[in-house]
């Protein structure tokens, strides 16, 4: 082998991985185009076009400051390619009491308002693609999700419904002002005269994660969820996640 054919064949080895995973990916995400309803399949006509809630730049910049991807991914896969909807509540409501099952997988469309995909590296903690909801829903019966989001930050292990939590305390993305007259309408913890308030990047956060709602109807042809046995019958469930 000549010189020049291994440094061809070394440069192809890496040329060819890095157009098909940045370059390609790169121009799919910087020119998307709507994705069209089906009448007949989807029970409407019209364009898919999701828009952003919340401060989703400055939100995003504090979860990717702050290493929320190493423990948390925002990625629901296919049914061919794994059980995520199979989880409750990670991809959407199973049982949504006005629309039925809302569970779908990600698309490109969830990262378009974003610079960088935070995907995640793994899933040490649940996934967040849903988190917003799954808050409003589950977690925060009867009180404001955002409040429960901001106490969870500040220090997970208060709740005693997780007094086994790994997610780490944040307590630096919140400052500790004595009262002075009225409590702040703010204020998480009231102790001692003081009162501890979220900063600016622990609403931005809260915001950004309280955006994250896998529940908006996408064209058919966009998801796989089991299409519905003919005859009336009920389509069988993604397969239920391993415990553990």
């Amino acid at each position: 082998m000549s010189f020049r054919q291994f440094a061809f064949g070394l440069t192809a080895c890496f040329l060819v991985p890095w157009v098909a995973i940045v370059i390609i990916p790169f121009f799919m995400m910087h020119h998307l185009k709507p994705v069209a309803y089906n009448e007949a399949t989807d029970g409407k006509d019209g364009l898919y076009r999701p828009q952003a809630t919340g401060r989703l730049v400055n939100g995003s910049e504090v979860y990717a400051a702050n290493g929320c991807y190493h423990c948390h991914s925002q990625l629901i896969r296919p049914v061919y390619a794994g059980n995520d909807l199979g989880r409750p509540d990670w991809a959407g409501l199973k049982s949504d009491e006005e629309r039925g099952d809302t569970r779908r997988q990600s698309n490109i469309f969830d990262y378009q308002f974003e610079k960088f995909a935070q995907i995640g590296e793994n899933r040490f903690g649940p996934d967040l693609s849903n988190v917003g909801l799954r808050v409003e829903k589950e977690y925060a019966k009867g009180s404001d999700p955002k409040v429960w989001l901001l106490n969870h930050l500040y220090n997970p292990r208060a709740n005693p419904k997780l007094v086994t939590s790994k997610c780490p305390s944040f307590p630096f993305l919140f400052e500790t002002k004595k009262i002075q007259g009225q409590t702040p309408a703010n204020a998480i913890v009231v102790k001692d005269g003081e009162a501890v308030v979220p900063s600016f990047e622990a609403d931005v956060l809260v915001d950004y994660l309280m955006s994250m709602k896998h529940d908006d109807a996408v064209p058919g042809s966009m998801n796989h969820l089991p299409p519905a046995p003919k005859g009336g019958a009920k389509a069988a469930a993604p397969a239920a996640a391993p415990k553990g």
